[in-house]
């Protein structure tokens, strides 16, 4: 935005490429603050990570296009126009399935930027959220030219398991630090744990018949136990299933696995945070410990880094949740605060009121004025996104919600929406189940057993005047999939 002139920039489709994830349909301008709007182009876009305006010359512009979620196609990569968007010049490209996700100007010099591109393509089977294609590049003409940075040399990951990359900027003396956050998709170094009193996933992973055989009912038994496995799978059983061979150790591990955990168990590296005092040429890694539940399996849906412009060493890292460091990443402070959801999407940061945030998450807005510490979660507007609503026989009859990833929420159907509630302190809706809240039927006979679920078929009965819940989803026999 061009807040002087009341210029406003739009590029549309967004840029997390979710099994979800809307399409858009190029870029809009606004001259009068958002009251007009007119198409400016790039039609085939489809997914748009980043807008930057020259600071001085409104004319002149980037954006970093993704292209196709589903469908290679050529117009993505970065584009730039000198004539207020009337035409476009793709300047940076990699191929037909590598777009470029965010842009970064230096802040000591217009005609030096950065791009991070992206190799992603989503099939309805499959999706393949790294590649080749993913890397930094810089230029320091404008935006005309480009040179790849993460070379092998540089020491920043490249090949095919580098994921998604977010940029950020500062100064700090007569220097620009430059940060930049992936996903790492290569695997992890796996510790050997020697544990010989219970028996583990890891050890059920590697194990034949035979020493499968000498383990004692005991150790067995307090695995399935663990793991929650329905009765008819006693130590016994299981023994028997795998000595006649219909089994094989490993389906032991392989029932546990449903699409939700696999989200949440992953192999991979997942987040890091690399920065560069000397232009991009050299990076290094800025912590020692793992970023451990930042991006988890979907790091498509994040990687995004913000540092302060003027003081590039307060540096805060956005995913499943909101980090901040105060030493250039060498140590962080988790920020996602009580009354904040997880999954961040937006961080912007007050360069003129050092502690003021405003963060958007899937949640909703959360604004801090002590830089993170505490939170103010803002409810308006309604922005909610309902996926099923079902009304009970009570009368006056209540009415019930499975939400995008904010739960399952049932209220009065007299009730009209206020802010009353922010001094009573009652509010009128009840959370009954967290996740992405999904189907929701109503026994009729009592208005109270309540039965819904959340995302990839975890269904429950709900006794709402008690809270008990239980599980009700089927389950499938040992050895199948």
């Amino acid at each position: 935005a061009d807040w002087d002139h009341h210029i406003l920039w739009v590029g549309t489709g967004e840029a997390n490429s979710s099994r979800s994830s809307y399409a858009g349909t190029g870029m809009y301008r606004s001259s009068d603050g958002g009251k007009h709007w007119e198409w400016r182009g790039l039609p085939e876009s489809h997914h748009i990570g980043r807008v930057l305006l020259h600071p001085t010359d409104t004319n002149i512009l980037w954006v970093a296009v993704l292209g196709h979620l589903y469908t290679d196609n050529p117009e993505r990569g970065v584009y730039k126009t000198s004539d207020g968007g009337k035409t476009w010049n793709r300047t940076l490209f990699v191929n037909d399935s590598t777009g470029a996700v965010d842009l970064v100007l230096d802040p000591a010099d217009p005609n030096t930027l950065y791009a991070a591109t992206w190799e992603r393509t989503r099939h309805a089977w499959d999706f393949k959220g790294a590649g080749e294609g993913s890397g930094i590049w810089k230029s320091t003409d404008g935006g005309v030219k480009w040179t790849r940075l993460n070379t092998p040399e540089s020491r920043f990951p490249s090949g095919k398991n580098t994921g998604r990359i977010g940029l950020a900027a500062g100064r700090k003396g007569n220097a620009t630090v430059l940060y930049a956050c992936v996903d790492n998709q290569n695997l992890k170094e796996k510790k050997l744990v020697l544990d010989t009193e219970s028996l583990s996933k890891d050890q059920l992973r590697e194990m034949d018949r035979e020493a499968f055989l000498k383990l004692s009912d005991e150790k067995i038994a307090a695995y399935l136990k663990k793991y929650n496995f329905p009765e008819k799978y006693d130590a016994a059983k299981v023994r028997s299933l795998i000595d006649k061979g219909e089994l094989k150790p490993q389906a032991l591990v392989e029932y546990l696995e449903d699409a939700n955990n696999n989200l949440f168990e992953t192999d991979y590296i997942g987040a890091e945070l690399y920065r560069s005092d000397d232009g991009g040429q050299s990076w290094k890694r800025t912590h020692d410990e793992p970023l451990e539940r930042m991006f988890y399996t979907y790091g498509y849906y994040f990687s995004n880094v913000r540092c302060m412009p003027d003081d590039p060493d307060q540096v805060y890292l956005i995913g499943f949740l909101i980090i901040r460091s105060e030493d250039g990443g060498q140590n962080w402070k988790n920020i996602n605060g009580q009354n904040v959801h997880v999954d961040h999407h937006a961080l912007w940061l007050n360069t003129k009121r050092r502690g003021h945030l405003i963060n958007g998450n899937d949640g909703g807005v959360n604004i801090s004025w002590d830089n993170g510490d505490s939170w103010v979660k803002c409810n308006n507007p309604p922005v909610g996104q309902f996926y099923a609503v079902a009304v009970d026989k009570a009368k006056p009859y209540n009415v019930y919600g499975g939400t995008q990833d904010n739960g399952v929420w049932v209220g009065p159907s007299e009730y009209r929406a206020s802010d009353h509630w922010h001094q009573s302190g009652r509010y009128p809706y009840e959370e009954l189940l967290s996740g992405d809240g999904m189907q929701v039927q109503v026994d009729p006979r009592d208005n109270n057993t309540v039965y819904t679920g959340f995302q990839f078929g975890n269904y429950f009965r709900v006794d709402r005047s008690s809270g008990d819940r239980k599980p009700i989803t089927p389950k499938h026999d040992l050895g199948e999939r």
